[in-house]
């Protein structure tokens, strides 16, 4: 037997719940699931009524009972009604039922009452069903859904003469008013929406939405009264502040008295434009804010915060319209008074700094909840919440907002109805004094310890709250703005969409909110918007004939779409990846925040207590939860007695701890069970402890709260089941058993009979009491909880987080490091991430193909990772990394084209590594060639804490007539090209003299005063001679190279000698500081020297005798101050190198 209540969103009737309630209590039905009726569950389990329900939707057999609320719109007729009013009639043509229509329009069932739809299913359920009763609520559902037809087809109709054709204006010109158009252009009411004066997405919409034409890019009062008279709009809507402020609801009241302005009058918007007066308004009228002074004398400010206790931290605000930049939060007395002289003496917010406000700091999450307004009362949308700081963490400069999420979990139920009780107290004292407030109202709220309090109010929608919220809703939004302009709110059915979120990341251009460049183009729009869930919402764009280009710092609003948070946020993000804005000079412009909902993704189970008793099994759970161990907060402590200890440690917890006696007298089991569950249910409690609870569940209860609660029970289940306290005890004893312990399971209808989840064990010693043996016991029962609460939270299942491998850290990583990459984009390569493998284009960078040979060269940095790792500089090992390649690259007469990396670790350091990749890109583009792609690899068993390895691979491309080395004979002359220091070879002997000279990397540098250490001066990253090189080679004048690396000079030049020749050595140069310093340290001979070191030398260049002095040209022109004349190929055999010089 059950029921289905169909259509009823946010309103909860009393009628209906009435009779809900009657026909549970006398038996007619046991299960009610919702369809579109979000609030009936919570509303029915509340006094009077004490029933409850389940999920589910129409279908899945026949339903003893329908109840459909009828759309109060045609236009939620259209939206839904198809579906709904099938199943309906589908019902009613059946016969086995009885359905019945309540309509809001006049509050009662449709054909009948309540005493109807009671007959009609059988009075008592023990009476036969009235059929006459029956008869007459389908006959009256089925009149009132042929009605809503025929106002359907009229609609629909384009020659009806009853279709609306509605023409909306929205003033604005960001993301909010971006959404608000799509959101209007819903609507089958509107025929069309004009942005006045718009961008460059509202510009391209195309649909319904257009561009204002003629208003040259203004929103003043005058243009837009003019472009209401010229197309014969129906409404406008007030996206931004100043508008409102400037008093333009007014005007278009005096000048256009016919057409509905959504947004408050001047007198409205003083929520907003004086902070001043807000507070004066809130304390007047007793709406929760923080303790505060307004002053208009910079002295009198000044005194009063000196007046203050040290440790009473202030924030400061200018009253007036400070383009959302007037609150400063100092965090010492001396800053309060900078912060007072900055905003007032100093005028930094000009005449918005005229009074000024300080109030008190208040703790907590904050809320951005958005009301609905009509003058008259206010319906709150879900709470979202948003990012301020330009940077991850909640770090860098305040911002307009960098992204937001909705509904916030923050917000229970309890709390949305709180707030929406302050929204309505402000709108009915705003009325009383005059000044009705039609609109939007934003309150901006701090969820503090003792409870919800005001911030601010603000007049109009939050961007971008708006581009989450306006997406959840589901009923017609300009339906709801004519019921605001009309007065006549309580006439909608506002309601959102259910088990649905929204969440945004905001693209802003690079600098923002400090100078940031304009014009970049926007690339990658189309492939982000096609993404499912997804829509890319523009705010400070323009478009250049078929370009979107930037030309703000919020450029654009990427809105995901999931069944959860972490399902939105996963869209939205993979959206902003297909995402760009380019410069002249093809460099990434775009910044995005990388964490946006990153607390709400990993928000805290929110725990719920039923207890009878001490609760003294509780108390390692609090500390659990306090000290972090736990993952979770307990927000609801309930009790069948007044007088139980466990309610004063739930008051203990804070305010914000529902702590409630629940009293059974009168009431069934199922009733008094509904009534604790809608204390639960309102303080937003997802798990429930049963602890010291000494009352048998309702199976009603069981089924709502399955898998979802869990008791403790003082034996090891299943043996002594169904026992209490001492008795249990002692049964252990009489039975002889050598262990007992305590149980935490899962609480079905069978008594301690659902699935065990932890068990403790102590041993039943000789001697024992069932008192002794229930102290030891019973100090087990909190440990049980904790660890069965820590299974809950996602312990239980071992994720790759807790093998030790942070994914969201490589996702950030490859955020961070993107636009590094992208700077290395050279012809034939656009160096994105995010692919299986990195593409490069030959024909693109001029080869060709057909006599192209390809290079590939793999190298690592060896042992000065270590020095890097210990001093904690990782800037230049990437530059390190990319030499050793390229280097080896060039020595075959390749030109580098592209280069991939590896990053292994033990624990991935996303600061630490993107340094890394930073420096890799560094040493790309001392290279010339494009970074294209990389792995990081995590391997927690693998790396000690704090290491890391690199390997890269670089590819090049030459003519096959071009590879080196080619016709070297004797006669050809060797040139030398400096190194920059010991480079990447050589560093396990380094270290090890360093140990012997008992020098620390952070010691001063023995070769070198200008070094700041040892260490900074061992880091001197490898030199890169493609630059230097690569013109010689494409001008013919080399025949060889040599890169000198480990081995040195006389084990890598012959690498590059053919039989028969011999290099002779006549000019090497003088050893630099630090080998002369390696060579005293170690006691190496030149010999040695030259086989570990590159000893100054760090390419050898074979060119042709006549060939020399055009060669030295180009690479002083390529930057080589110093080209040594190193000797001269000889013919001969034996040992290849031969020195004729000494090392001096």
């Amino acid at each position: 037997m059950k029921a289905e209540v169909v259509g009823f969103g946010s309103r909860a009737p009393e009628e209906v719940l009435a009779v809900l309630s009657k026909a549970v209590k006398d038996g007619c039905i046991a299960t009610i699931k919702p369809v579109r009726s979000q609030s009936i569950g919570l509303a029915l389990s509340r006094a009077p009524y004490r029933a409850f329900l389940s999920n589910g939707s129409i279908g899945g057999g026949e339903s003893n009972l329908v109840i459909y609320h009828l759309p109060t719109s045609v236009t939620e007729y259209l939206a839904f009604g198809g579906s709904e009013s099938s199943s309906v009639r589908s019902a009613i043509l059946a016969g086995n039922g009885v359905v019945a229509a309540y309509d809001p329009k006049t509050s009662s069932f449709v054909g009948g009452s309540s005493d109807t739809v009671l007959a009609a299913l059988g009075g008592a359920c023990g009476a036969e069903s009235d059929a006459s009763a029956k008869g007459a609520l389908a006959s009256g559902a089925l009149a009132a859904l042929s009605k809503l037809d025929q106002e359907t087809s009229a609609q629909l109709d384009p020659s009806s003469l009853a279709k609306r054709k509605d023409v909306v204006i929205v003033v604005g010109s960001g993301g909010r008013e971006h959404a608000l158009s799509v959101a209007l252009a819903r609507s089958p009411l509107i025929a069309d929406v004009i942005c006045c004066p718009g961008n460059g997405g509202t510009a391209v919409e195309g649909g319904k939405i257009r561009n204002a034409e003629g208003v040259n890019g203004k929103q003043d009062n005058a243009t837009v009264i003019d472009l209401v008279k010229r197309v014969g709009a129906h409404m406008v809507v007030v996206g931004p502040e100043a508008p409102l402020v400037d008093g333009l609801v007014d005007e278009l009241a005096t000048q256009c008295p016919r057409v509905r302005a959504f947004g408050p009058t001047k007198a409205g918007a003083e929520l907003e434009a004086s902070k001043a007066f807000t507070k004066d308004f809130l304390q007047e009228h007793d709406i929760p804010t923080a303790k505060y002074r307004n002053f208009t004398d910079a002295a009198e400010a000044i005194a009063y915060v000196e007046s203050l206790d040290k440790n009473d931290r202030q924030v400061v605000k200018a009253s007036g319209l400070a383009a959302g930049k007037g609150v400063l939060l100092p965090t010492t007395k001396a800053e309060t008074i900078e912060a007072v002289k900055e905003i007032m003496s100093d005028k930094a917010f000009g005449a918005a700094g005229d009074t000024c406000v300080i109030e008190s700091f208040m703790t907590g999450p904050e809320a951005s909840c958005l009301a609905l307004c009509d003058g008259k009362t206010a319906v709150l949308m879900p709470a979202a919440q948003d990012h301020k700081r330009a940077l991850d963490n909640d770090e860098g400069l305040n911002t307009g907002g960098m992204g937001a999420y909705a509904p916030a979990p923050c917000v229970t139920p309890d709390l949305q109805k709180e707030i929406e009780a302050m929204c309505i107290k402000t709108v009915q004292k705003m009325a009383e004094r005059g000044t009705p407030y039609v609109g939007v109202l934003y309150a901006g709220m701090m969820l503090t310890p003792n409870g919800p309090s005001v911030l601010e109010f603000n007049c109009r929608f939050g961007d971008p709250e708006t581009q989450v919220v306006l997406p959840l809703l589901e009923t017609d939004l300009y339906e709801v703005f004519i019921a605001c302009c009309d007065g006549n709110l309580d006439s909608v059915d506002v309601r959102f969409k259910e088990n649905t979120s929204a969440a945004t990341v905001v693209c802003a251009a690079k600098g923002y909110p400090e100078a940031y460049p304009k014009g970049m183009s926007i690339i990658g729009l189309p492939e982000a918007n096609a993404i499912s869930g997804v829509k890319v919402y523009h705010a400070g764009t323009k478009l250049d004939g078929n370009v979107s280009r930037c030309s703000g710092g919020r450029v654009l609003a990427v809105t995901g779409m999931g069944s959860d948070l972490k399902e939105a946020l996963a869209a939205s993000y993979k959206a902003v990846g297909k995402l760009d804005f380019v410069g002249d000079n093809d460099g990434s412009l775009m910044h995005n925040r990388t964490d946006i909902a990153k607390g709400a993704i990993n928000k805290k189970l929110r725990l719920g207590v039923l207890g009878s008793t001490r609760g003294t099994a509780l108390i390692p759970v609090i500390e659990a939860c306090a000290n972090g161990s736990l993952n979770a907060e307990i927000v609801a402590v309930v009790s069948n007695k007044s007088t139980a200890p466990v309610l004063e440690k739930g008051k203990a917890l804070g305010v914000t701890v529902t702590t409630k006696f629940v009293s059974s007298k009168g009431l069934s089991r199922e009733e008094f069970d509904a009534e604790c569950t809608s204390v639960l249910v309102g303080a937003g409690v997802e798990y429930v402890l049963l602890v010291g609870y000494m009352r048998i569940l309702s199976k009603p209860f069981c089924d709502f709260w399955a898998g979802r609660c869990i008791n403790v029970h003082p034996s090891l289940l299943p043996k002594h089941a169904g026992g209490m306290d001492l008795a249990v005890h002692q049964a252990v004893i009489d039975a002889g058993e050598g262990e007992s312990g305590c149980t935490i399971h899962e609480v079905t209808e069978a008594v301690d009979g659902g699935p065990i989840v932890v068990q403790k064990v102590v041993k039943v010693e000789q001697g024992e009491t069932a008192e002794s043996l229930k102290a030891k016991v019973q100090a087990l029962e909190g440990p049980a909880f904790v660890e069965a609460i820590q299974k809950k939270g996602g312990k239980a299942v071992i994720s790759y987080a807790d093998a030790g491998v942070d994914i969201d850290a490589g996702n950030a990583l490859v955020e961070m490091i993107k636009a590094d990459c992208k700077s290395t984009r050279r012809a034939g390569c656009d160096a994105d991430l995010g692919g299986f493998g990195g593409l490069f284009d030959l024909a693109a960078a001029g080869f060709d193909s057909a006599n192209t040979v390809l290079i590939g060269a793999t190298d690592g940095v060896g042992t000065k990772l270590r020095i890097a790792q210990t001093t904690k500089s990782h800037d230049s090992v990437g530059v390190d990394l990319v030499a050793m390649c390229v280097n080896d690259l060039i020595v075959a007469g390749g030109e580098p084209l592209f280069f991939l990396d590896y990053y292994a670790t033990g624990n991935l350091a996303v600061e630490e590594a993107a340094a890394v990749v930073k420096g890799i890109a560094e040493g790309c583009r001392q290279a010339g060639c494009g970074l294209i792609g990389g792995e990081t690899a995590e391997m927690p068993s693998m790396y000690a804490p704090g290491d890391y390895d690199l390997a890269g691979f670089s590819v090049g491309a030459v003519d096959r007539n071009a590879i080196l080395p080619k016709d070297v004979g004797a006669g050809d002359v060797l040139l030398g090209l400096s190194s920059s220091g010991i480079h990447s070879n050589g560093f396990s002997l380094v270290r090890k003299l360093l140990e012997k000279e008992k020098l620390g990397y952070e010691s001063k540098c023995p070769w070198d005063a200008s070094a700041s250490s040892v260490g900074a001066s061992l880091l001197t990253p490898t030199k890169i001679y493609v630059k230097s090189c690569l013109p010689l080679l494409k001008a013919g004048l080399l025949n060889g190279l040599s890169h000198i690396t480990g081995g040195g000079l006389l084990e890598n030049l012959p690498r590059s000698l053919p039989k028969g020749v011999v290099a002779e050595i006549t000019g090497h140069p003088a050893l630099p500081p630090v080998f002369k310093w390696m060579q005293q340290a170690s006691g190496l001979d030149d010999t040695e020297m030259l086989r570990t070191f590159n000893c100054g030398i760090g390419m050898v260049l074979i060119v042709k005798a006549d060939k020399v002095d055009e060669a030295k040209t180009l690479l002083k022109e390529a930057g080589e101050d110093e080209v040594y004349d190193l000797g001269v190929l000889v013919s001969g055999e034996g040992e290849q190198v031969v020195m004729k010089a000494e090392l001096v």
